[in-house]
């Protein structure tokens, strides 16, 4: 039986391009830039790179990218855009829990839950933290984004989602917190690229700061740094609050 988010992904690459939370991608892609110091001899790896949007702009701009994804819809999308931009990307799918790379690349990027915090163990979750550091160099940088657990303390999930609806875009309803767990369970309403309406019973992790620089103090990282994400804004300018709802994770090897 397919999880939540492998029958999400499966005929959604258009619609996915749309909605309003891709539309960050090049100044999320300025501060990717800064972090590797403009050295355009990086290696970078985009895991659950979905239709391929930061790897596109990054291979715009002279980097070498490789990205990877759970979905061949996705990908098939990744590829299209690609080559109707004459860019060479090597885009491969590979289910992030598994590895598949080995002291490969100088950075690895996960992205607008991509992959981790999706799955429905944290064990799993866990996996796919340690393949990304797998697939790193000894000196290299991981930068991720993910939900922020100190929000629903704060705040309502519910609430949140819907001052964030759009009109032709995807809903998030009937958000349920569990406090043990930090997982939000949810349903996810879309219409499909083929017009379909789908509902698809969700649930995700939020992690709290302490809970990721633990996870990645385990896995060898030396630095971590851990902000507010803000959409297309990346910064290391924005502390973490209670207000942001997913933080934005700098690690360093």
């Amino acid at each position: 039986m397919k999880q939540w988010y492998e029958e999400l992904f499966e005929n959604y690459a258009e619609k996915y391009d749309k909605e309003v939370f891709t539309r960050g991608t090049v100044g999320e892609c300025d501060f990717i830039e800064r972090e590797v110091n403009y050295d355009k001899t990086a290696k970078i790896l985009d895991i659950g790179c979905g239709t391929g949007r930061h790897s596109i702009e990054l291979s715009k701009r002279g980097y070498a990218v490789t990205g990877i994804d759970l979905s061949e819809s996705q990908l098939q999308r990744a590829r299209l855009k690609a080559s109707g931009q004459s860019l060479k990307i090597d885009f491969q799918k590979h289910d992030a829990r598994a590895p598949h790379f080995s002291n490969a690349f100088d950075l690895a990027i996960m992205l607008c839950e991509g992959g981790f915090s999706l799955m429905e163990t944290d064990e799993m979750n866990f996996q796919i933290l340690q393949n990304a550091a797998r697939a790193l160099k000894d000196n290299g940088k991981l930068i991720f984004t993910t939900l922020n657990g100190l929000f629903p303390l704060f705040h309502s999930v519910n609430e949140f989602y819907e001052s964030e609806q759009k009109e032709g875009q995807s809903q998030c309803k009937g958000c349920s917190f569990d406090l043990m767990t930090f997982r939000d369970y949810n349903t996810v309403v879309l219409e499909d690229d083929s017009g379909r309406k789908r509902e698809l019973k969700c649930n995700e992790r939020y992690y709290v700061p302490s809970e990721i620089t633990w996870l990645l103090k385990t896995l060898g990282y030396k630095k971590i740094d851990i902000f507010g994400s803000k959409l297309g804004a990346f910064s290391r300018n924005d502390a973490l609050t209670t207000k942001d709802f997913e933080m934005l994770v700098v690690a360093e090897k």
